[in-house]
């Protein structure tokens, strides 16, 4: 069975494979690609699906979510335009987080 760190690293590198803001909000930011880029919605709709994956496959401690928490990534792509606070996704990936966070022991 692995350990809680070992979930978090495994985690954490997954997110990162997909994550928008490493390798895309770069080019929003300097006006090469637009927030409604295909491409880069295509991207964010992947890297939303991961990570709300992985907060429901359970595992991981509340402090292990807390080091995942989306919020603070979902916050500058929504400030940019990439993704907005209506979006069902976006919903869903922050309840997602609330209620697992909610489930935990710790």
């Amino acid at each position: 069975m692995e350990s809680g760190d070992q979930n978090l690293q495994r985690a954490i590198a997954t997110i990162s494979q997909s994550d928008p803001l490493i390798k895309l909000l770069d080019q929003v930011k300097l006006g090469r690609m637009k927030p409604t880029d295909a491409g880069l919605r295509a991207v964010t709709d992947s890297w939303i699906g991961t990570y709300q994956k992985i907060i429901e496959c359970g595992g991981l401690t509340r402090q292990a979510l807390r080091r995942i928490d989306p919020n603070p990534r979902v916050a500058m792509l929504i400030e940019y335009g990439v993704l907005t606070d209506e979006q069902q996704a976006v919903t869903a990936l922050r309840t997602s987080f609330e209620r697992a966070v909610a489930a935990t022991t710790e």
